[in-house]
């Protein structure tokens, strides 16, 4: 798969991370930080003269991949809000949804609420999923919408800046994330219970 996300940026640039992050977010697998981080690297002089591919703006790479990200969102949001688990279930058939996956987004969304919409968007799987459940417990269009950009917005940047920095040598980003991953989870676990545990203080005071 890699090497056809690779293939499909250099030939087509901006229109492949577009349609790549929007499948990403609706739920079909396809690797963010592949798209993102090839994204990046196609800005930077020596890889696109070694890949003979149109040279990308680091800026608007990440804001297209925010936007792609955006409208796959609006897609698994609306299955959800539209049809709730069954048709969730229905739809995920034919892109082989991962049931497990979206157990796991259902559990952080009961636990977290909204602000989950914007926590997940950091986390592996999870960040695919969230949509889904958001839809189905109704979510506001507006309120997710919001929390949906505001949480892809530094996921796209970090890693179209990286790609950038990197130029071909992008992989060992690739492989460097995942540790980084357990770390970002870690912090917004604690970031989330910590909130939890003030709002709790404030109302029995």
């Amino acid at each position: 798969m890699t090497t056809t996300i690779v293939r499909l940026l250099i030939d087509h640039g901006y229109i492949a991370i577009f349609a790549l992050m929007l499948l990403e977010s609706a739920c079909i697998p396809i690797p963010s930080e592949v798209t993102m981080l090839v994204g990046g690297a196609l800005t930077e002089a020596t890889f696109v003269h070694m890949t003979g591919a149109h040279p990308l703006n680091v800026v608007a790479v990440a804001l297209v991949g925010t936007f792609g990200n955006l409208v796959g969102s609006w897609i698994a949001w609306a299955i959800g809000y539209r049809g709730g688990r069954p048709l969730v279930e229905h739809v995920g058939r034919y892109v082989r949804l991962d049931t497990k996956h979206l157990d796991r987004s259902e559990q952080w969304f009961a636990h977290y609420g909204a602000v989950s919409v914007f926590a997940a968007r950091l986390l592996p799987a999870v960040r695919t999923f969230i949509s889904l459940p958001a839809g189905m417990a109704r979510m506001s269009f507006r309120r997710f919408t919001t929390y949906t950009i505001v949480g892809c917005l530094p996921w796209t940047f970090a890693l179209a800046f990286i790609g950038k920095a990197l130029g071909s040598q992008w992989t060992r980003a690739e492989h460097d994330l995942k540790p980084l991953t357990y770390v970002v989870i870690t912090a917004l676990l604690a970031l989330v219970a910590w909130a939890f545990v003030r709002r709790h203080y404030r109302r029995n005071v």
